[in-house]
């Protein structure tokens, strides 16, 4: 039936007139909530693609080989890179995923599967959510206190567990819920079968969340490795290749607080490459983290 005729049918029957119109007050209230979502989309976005736009124009003139393989230049030198910041980056992210990842799953299987009710399991829920709101600077004293005064030196093992300890509250986190989601009949089916409550963890509910787990993981990797407070408290800086994880080590974040304060273009311009490599490294572990996340069809 066309318009005109639902319409008419609808005038006969005495019911309410199925066509939009558009003076209606709740469509005006629609048109004006909508339009202001939009204009609020597009002034929240401003910022974000003139970094976006300002990291590319800048630092994209400076990256290439050299830059990223040279050590990082002196005061009046030209030329240089950041070659060993980005492996100490690597290099400590790794440590802090070493560390935090296998304790934060089997935390998130005892909160999820043993025993989700106990009061250590929301003392433990509550504590993970407190840590996530931590200023990470504090994360980086502890480290400072537990590990550099230990060793008596700033070493890439203090950065590392500075950032093992940002990243477990968001690992236990999103694996808890990840371990949560799945179904109660495959495990109940599992037991069904015989299987022992291992055999369940380790077959069943840890394969079928591993998605949700992966992007816990991935996505506390990416705020880890942006991370600069904890490192100036742990792993300091150097102008050399990481050679023993017991020495200060290089970090482009501490590159680039370094490099962007000095009256250098050369050194400025470089902390415009190594602030976009930094960026990208961020972006491929959100790129990963939604690529593991998507469900299988």
């Amino acid at each position: 039936m066309s318009n005109a005729e639902l319409t008419a049918a609808a005038q006969e029957s005495e019911l309410p007139s199925l066509n939009r119109q558009i003076l209606e007050r709740r469509a005006l209230k629609s048109g004006l909530l909508t339009t202001l979502t939009w204009i609020a989309a597009i002034l929240a976005s401003i910022p974000l693609f003139s970094v976006i736009y300002m990291l590319v124009v800048q630092g994209g003139a400076r990256v290439d080989l050299e830059a990223l393989t040279a050590l990082p230049p002196a005061g009046f030198e030209m030329g240089g890179g950041f070659g060993n910041a980005i492996v100490g980056t690597l290099v400590m992210v790794g440590i802090a995923a070493i560390v935090s990842v296998p304790l934060g799953i089997l935390a998130a299987i005892y909160l999820a599967i043993l025993d989700p009710s106990s009061k250590i399991a929301s003392l433990s829920r509550f504590l993970a959510k407190v840590l996530t709101g931590m200023p990470s600077i504090l994360a980086g004293v502890f480290a400072y206190a537990a590990v550099v005064l230990l060793m008596g030196t700033y070493s890439a093992w203090a950065g590392g567990i500075a950032l093992a300890v940002l990243m477990l509250p968001t690992v236990v986190l999103t694996a808890e819920e990840a371990l949560k989601m799945v179904p109660q009949r495959m495990k109940d089916a599992a037991f069904g079968m015989g299987c022992t409550r291992s055999q369940v963890i380790w077959k069943v509910v840890l394969p079928t969340g591993l998605p949700g787990v992966v992007t816990g993981v991935m996505l506390a990797v990416a705020g880890a490795a942006g991370e600069s407070a904890p490192l100036l408290f742990t792993a300091l800086f150097s102008n050399y290749y990481i050679s023993e994880l017991a020495e200060p080590t290089a970090s482009l974040s501490i590159l680039i607080y370094n490099f962007s304060g000095m009256p250098f273009d050369n050194q400025i311009e470089l902390a415009w490459a190594a602030s976009l490599v930094l960026v990208l490294i961020v972006l491929v572990f959100n790129i990963l983290a939604r690529l593991f996340g998507q469900p299988k069809v």
